[in-house]
């Protein structure tokens, strides 16, 4: 994966299109890497997610963890959890350009992300109970919190590929949208989130991600409230 920053815009670039763009254990340590560069640098209000699909027969954005690693370590499934974990967290708002059907582990770093713009025609597949795993908990947390419980179990039990356009009918996507029109779409989400006041919007969504989380802390709530009351932003 692939950093590049410019102005307050940051993009991460999943960049293995011969191999459907897997991801592989140094993969995930460069994505950690690239995060904590996005933390650090101030100026970067949104980050937006996509991958190389150049080459493919038909758009893979992801096929998820390399299952090649899962030989070298029985533990790798519980480390993958870390990336998306840390995805979410992320201090600006993430933007997933979803060129791409995705697969696995990879749909929950779809999941960590804010916003989604889609490609019509793709699909979206978890297969972890056919391969014999029981999914990490915060990713159980994210997709009952995007897709919702009923959505979920037809995810994981039956382990069938879902249309985008099925998703998008239970509003999980910003757009869904036919290729040319996928830059554009993807640059006005992006300009509009980049006009907005910039500690409001990262407290508002590191807010929302804790009370989806079960993690609602009135105090904090309100103290967050009060910043953004007496910040440079409202004045």
């Amino acid at each position: 994966p692939t950093l590049e920053c410019h102005g307050s815009l940051a993009t991460l670039t999943l960049r293995r299109p011969s191999q459907r763009n897997s991801l592989t254990d140094d993969d995930l340590h460069t994505l950690m890497a690239h995060f904590e560069t996005v933390n650090q640098d101030s100026r970067i209000q949104v980050v937006l997610l996509k991958a190389e699909t150049h080459g493919q027969t038909k758009p893979v954005f992801s096929a998820g963890y390399n299952v090649g690693g899962f030989d070298n370590d029985v533990m790798a499934p519980l480390f993958f959890e870390k990336i998306p974990e840390a995805l979410e967290r992320l201090r600006p708002i993430t933007v997933c350009q979803l060129n791409g059907s995705v697969y696995g582990g990879a749909t929950d770093l779809v999941l960590a992300c804010d916003l989604w713009v889609g490609l019509r025609g793709l699909e979206w597949r978890m297969p972890a109970c056919a391969l014999g795993l029981h999914y990490y908990p915060s990713g159980l947390r994210r997709y009952v919190s995007r897709f919702g419980l009923n959505a979920s179990k037809r995810a994981f039990l039956l382990g069938q590929s879902m249309p985008f356009e099925a998703l998008h009918a239970l509003g999980m996507f910003e757009a869904l949208v036919d290729a040319e029109a996928m830059a554009a779409q993807v640059q006005t989400l992006v300009d509009t989130l980049t006009r907005m006041a910039p500690f409001a919007v990262q407290a508002t969504k590191q807010s929302l991600n804790e009370a989806a989380a079960g993690l609602y802390c009135e105090p904090v709530f309100k103290e967050r409230a009060r910043q953004s009351v007496h910040s440079s932003d409202f004045a």
